[in-house]
C-alpha cells in the first residue's frame, strides 16, 4: 500500500529566500494542479494559505513567468479557478495552461470574474461545452486591431525552403500593456509550442501565413503601437465608455413644496403627481406614522378610517422631498361594496411661523452661551485663586499672568451677557424695568465725562442739551445703560480732530436725541453692522464693536417703546416719555352749604 505524501512533505519546508520561495511555488502549483483526489482537506487548504503566503514574496511578474512556463497542465478545477481571481497577467498564464473536461468547464467558467473570462476566446481547443458558456455569458473576442501598415503585411513573401519555415505563432491575448509586453518576452524565449488538438472549424480554416521570428516580433510591436494609437485617437462615439458616460450632468431638483397622492388598503403611497412619484411611490405612511410626534393622529385616522387635518409627518430620500411636511387626506371607499381601498389627499411643507423661527434661533443662543459660560467661570475662578495666593504665596509674575486673564475672562462674560440680552430682547423675552429717570439729566451728565477723554485727541461733542428735564418711564439704571451705549459708542468711533453736533429735544410725546455719526460710521453702508472699535483701550461700548452696540441699544430703545434710526448722516435716539397724572377735580360744594 503507497500513500501520498508529498504534499505534506513540501508543507514541511519553510522557503527561507527567494529561491527557495520559488521552488516551492512551482512544487506546489505541480501537486494542486493534478486531477482532484481523495486527500485531507485542511492539508490542501493549508496549501493554498502557503501559495498565498508565497505570493507576497514573489514579485507579480515573475509569478505570471512561473505559472505560464512550459509544460504545466492545470487538471484541477480548483487552482484554475484561483489562479483566475489573481492579477490579470498571472489569470491569462493560468487559464492559458488549464486542461479541464468539457463539464469542468461548464461548471468553472461562470464562476469565473469577468476579466478572466475573456481570455478563454483566445484559445482554439476548448471543448464543446466551454463554448456554448461563453456564447451564453456574451464574452466576446477582444483581440488587438490590425496596423495601418496591414496592407504591407500580407503581401506575399519570397518563397523559402520549408525547411527554413518556422512554426505559427501563439495567438495574442489581450491584457494590459505591461502584460501584453511580458507575453511577448516570454513568447520570444520560449520554445516552439508543442502541438495541441484542434477542433473541426479550426481545421477547415485556411493555414496561417509563415513568417520569421523577426517579422513576428515586429508585427507584434506594430500592433500594439496601433492598438495604442488608436485607442487615444478614436473619436468618442467609436470608443467604449462606461454605461451613461456620455449623458450631461442633472442638475439637482427644486424642493417640492406641495403634490397629491394616494395610498393602498395598507397605507403605503401607490400614486403620485409625475415629478415626484418616484421619490414616494412605496412608502408606507401608516407604518411611518406610530410613534412620532402628530403621528399618532394620522395612525388613528387610518385605522378608523377617518378623514385626516394637518398631522404632521417626515419624509426622508431624496433632497425634494426630505423634511417635515402636513398631510391633508380623506379615506375612500367602493361605491358597491363599501369596501376601504386607501387614502387620497395632499402633502404640504410644514412652514413654521417667522416668530416661532425667531424665537427657536434665540433659544439655541442661549442654550449655546449656558454652555460657554461654564469654561470661561471656571478660567476666571482658578485665575482669581492664583492672583489672590489662596493656596499659598505665588511669583508676582503668575500672579500678573493670572489677572490679566481673570479680566479677559471677565469681559468675555460681559459679551456674553450683551449676546444673551440681545436675543431676549429681540423676541420679546425681556422686558427693561419700569420707574422714572431724567434722560436730559443723564446725557447732560455722561457727555461731561466723555469730554474730557475726547479733549487728548482735540476732539468734542458739540452738545446743545437745554436746561429742560426729560422723564422717562425707564429705570435709571436701564436708562443709564441705553444713553451710554449710544453717546460712548459715538466717542469711540471719533477721530482725531472731530467735532460731533449732538442736541435734544421734546417732540409731542417723546424725547429725539440726535447726534452726527463720525467719518468712521458714517462711511458704513449699514451702521448697524458696522465692525468698527474703538482706537483706544479708555472708552469700550462691547467687545463685540460699534455694529453690534447700537443694535443693542436699538432693541433697548424699542423694548422701551421708542426706536434708534440713521437719517442720513445722523443717528436720532427717540423715546417716549413719562406721560403727567392730571390733578385730581376739587370736590364740588355741598348743595345748601353757604359759601364763605
Amino acid at each position: 500500500m503507497h500513500f501520498d505524501d508529498r504534499l505534506a512533505t513540501v508543507l514541511r519546508l519553510r522557503a527561507q529566500g527567494e529561491r527557495a520561495a520559488k521552488t516551492q511555488f512551482r512544487q506546489l502549483i505541480d501537486l494542486l494542479g493534478e486531477r482532484p483526489q481523495a486527500g485531507d482537506p485542511a492539508l490542501k487548504a493549508a496549501a493554498y494559505l502557503r501559495l498565498i503566503a508565497l505570493a507576497e514574496a514573489i514579485p507579480v511578474k515573475e509569478r505570471a513567468a512561473i505559472v505560464g512556463e512550459n509544460g504545466w497542465r492545470f487538471r484541477n478545477p480548483e487552482l484554475v479557478r484561483w489562479f483566475g481571481e489573481a492579477h490579470p497577467t498571472i489569470a491569462a498564464a493560468a487559464l492559458y495552461r488549464a486542461h479541464l473536461t468539457g463539464i469542468e468547464w461548464e461548471d468553472l467558467i461562470p464562476r469565473l470574474p469577468i476579466r478572466a473570462r475573456g481570455f478563454l476566446r483566445h484559445r482554439r481547443d476548448l471543448p464543446p461545452e466551454a463554448i456554448r458558456v461563453l456564447d451564453r455569458l456574451g464574452v466576446q473576442d477582444r483581440a488587438l486591431p490590425l496596423p495601418d501598415m496591414v496592407e504591407m503585411l500580407v503581401e506575399e513573401p519570397e518563397e523559402l525552403p520549408a525547411s527554413t519555415l518556422p512554426e505559427a505563432p501563439e495567438p495574442l491575448l489581450l491584457t494590459p500593456a505591461n502584460d501584453i509586453e511580458v507575453l511577448a518576452e516570454g513568447d520570444a524565449q520560449a520554445a516552439p509550442p508543442e502541438a495541441k488538438p484542434t477542433s473541426p472549424a479550426e481545421e477547415a480554416a485556411p493555414p496561417r501565413r509563415p513568417s520569421t521570428d523577426g517579422e513576428g516580433i515586429r508585427a507584434l510591436v506594430e500592433r500594439i503601437e496601433a492598438f495604442k494609437r488608436n485607442r487615444t485617437t478614436a473619436l468618442p462615439g467609436d470608443a467604449p465608455s462606461l454605461p451613461m458616460a456620455g449623458l450631461e450632468p442633472v442638475a439637482p431638483r427644486k424642493p417640492v413644496d406641495a403634490f397629491i397622492f394616494s395610498t393602498d388598503s395598507e397605507g403605503r403611497i401607490d400614486w403620485a403627481e409625475n415629478e415626484v412619484a418616484p421619490m414616494v411611490v412605496g412608502t408606507a405612511l401608516a407604518a411611518r406614522a406610530e410613534g412620532t410626534e402628530n403621528g399618532d393622529d394620522f395612525a388613528a385616522a387610518f385605522i378608523n378610517r377617518r378623514p385626516v387635518r394637518g398631522a404632521r409627518l417626515a419624509l426622508n430620500g431624496a433632497e425634494a422631498i426630505a423634511g417635515d411636511w402636513i398631510v391633508d387626506a380623506a379615506p375612500r371607499f367602493t361605491r358597491g361594496e363599501g369596501r376601504f381601498f386607501g387614502f387620497v389627499g395632499r402633502f404640504r411643507r410644514a412652514v413654521e411661523p417667522a416668530e416661532d423661527q425667531r424665537h427657536a434661533g434665540a433659544d439655541r443662543l442661549r442654550q449655546l452661551l449656558h454652555e460657554l459660560r461654564t469654561p470661561v467661570n471656571a478660567m476666571q475662578g482658578y485665575a482669581e485663586v492664583i492672583q489672590q495666593q489662596v493656596f499659598g504665596p505665588t511669583p508676582h509674575e503668575y500672579r500678573a499672568l493670572a489677572a490679566s486673564i481673570a479680566g479677559d475672562s471677565a469681559r468675555i462674560l460681559a459679551g456674553f451677557d450683551e449676546l444673551d440680552r440681545l436675543a431676549k430682547l429681540e423676541t420679546g423675552a425681556l422686558e427693561l424695568e419700569q420707574g422714572t429717570s431724567d434722560f436730559a439729566a443723564i446725557a447732560r451728565e455722561q457727555v461731561k465725562q466723555l469730554q474730557s477723554v475726547l479733549s487728548p485727541r482735540v476732539a468734542r461733542f458739540e452738545a446743545d442739551l437745554g436746561d429742560n428735564d426729560a422723564l422717562l418711564p425707564l429705570a435709571r439704571s436701564e436708562a443709564e445703560m441705553l444713553a451710554w451705549r449710544v453717546l460712548a459708542t459715538l466717542a469711540g468711533a471719533t477721530g482725531a480732530g472731530e467735532v460731533i453736533p449732538l442736541d435734544l429735544r421734546s417732540e409731542g410725546s417723546q424725547v429725539a436725541l440726535r447726534a452726527q455719526l463720525p467719518t468712521q460710521l458714517a462711511s458704513a453702508e449699514d451702521v448697524f453692522s458696522s465692525e468698527a472699535r474703538s482706537g483706544g483701550s479708555t472708552i469700550s461700548s462691547g467687545i463685540f464693536g460699534a455694529g453690534f452696540s447700537l443694535r443693542l441699544a436699538r432693541a433697548e430703545a424699542r423694548a422701551a417703546g421708542g426706536d434708534l434710526r440713521r437719517d442720513g448722516g445722523w443717528l436720532v435716539l427717540s423715546l417716549p416719555l413719562l406721560t403727567p397724572v392730571d390733578a385730581l377735580p376739587s370736590p364740588v360744594d355741598e348743595p345748601g352749604r353757604a359759601a364763605g
